[in-house]
């Protein structure tokens, strides 16, 4: 299923996407919504007629987290490569172990949104295609093989980053958590729809140019590694999202670079879910 968070008639919904248009669903947000139903049982039990899809605007399917975003840097090995390329010091990884930081998020960025450009702030500004997990109830102390039965889907996330904050200031909190740098959607999809852990295509355009392209399956530390990790020794609570890391391609992997200006249009596709569409203002 297809789960999204739109606004209809100047009210925020949250709903199902069928063949049919949306299903409305009785709950008031997502975030009540991922609380309420396992992570296994999803079904669709409005009665309602069906809403056309083009009469509603979608927004973040979980517009505002109750928690920062927990991302992973440098989770491909071919995005490792070209970010000591462009920052030996900045990007150094001198252990194997996996690499985790927080993107603050007092509200996510919408499907068909903007991405703000921070004129005068920012100078670098880079785009990076993610598969986001979300957490579908308590985990704490859960074992890898465990791990899928806490998922309760997946969306696209595009980790919007201001490389000139991100390299100055020699961390990532800065230049990866100004806001609008979240966009999120267009949709959740639910953990039952794919296989887990999910092999799913991954890619990102900027103009109609494809730039990155690339498979989750081949993330260094998988989402069951990920889960086991973090679980040990913080509580992740319904409705935590975790963005698994993005493949080569981001815009500082260019000789010479290629960041973003005024006017682009970034898409990140991932497989069966859908495209994340936003445009930088």
């Amino acid at each position: 299923m297809k789960l999204i968070t739109c606004l209809y008639k100047g009210e925020e919904r949250v709903g199902a996407l069928t063949e049919e248009g949306v299903v409305f669903l009785p709950y008031p947000d997502m975030n009540t919504l991922i609380e309420t139903l396992p992570p296994a049982a999803f079904a669709v039990t409005s009665t309602a007629k069906p809403v056309p899809l083009e009469d509603v605007t979608l927004l973040a399917p979980i517009p505002r987290p109750r928690q920062d975003v927990i991302c992973l840097g440098m989770n491909y090995r071919d995005h490792e490569k070209e970010a000591a390329k462009y920052d030996a010091e900045a990007f150094k990884k001198e252990k194997p172990a996996a690499v985790y930081f927080s993107k603050r998020v007092s509200r996510a960025g919408d499907p068909d949104g903007d991405i703000p450009r921070y004129e005068g702030l920012v100078e670098r500004l880079d785009y990076e295609a993610e598969l986001a997990v979300i957490i579908g109830k308590t985990a704490r102390n859960v074992k890898a093989e465990n791990a899928g039965d806490y998922v309760f889907g997946y969306t696209v996330l595009n980790d919007v980053s201001a490389r000139d904050l991100q390299t100055g200031h020699k961390q990532w909190y800065f230049g990866k958590g100004l806001d609008g740098f979240t966009p999120m959607g267009p949709c959740i999809l639910t953990a039952d729809e794919t296989a887990f852990p999910p092999a799913l295509d991954i890619s990102c355009a900027v103009n109609g140019e494809e730039r990155q392209r690339s498979n989750t399956a081949l993330l260094i530390h998988g989402i069951p590694e990920i889960i086991e990790e973090l679980s040990a020794g913080m509580t992740l609570l319904p409705g935590t999202i975790i963005a698994t890391g993005t493949p080569a391609g981001v815009g500082m992997g260019f000789d010479p670079p290629k960041f973003l200006s005024a006017g682009d249009v970034v898409a990140c596709t991932i497989q069966n879910v859908g495209t994340l569409r936003s445009t930088v203002r």
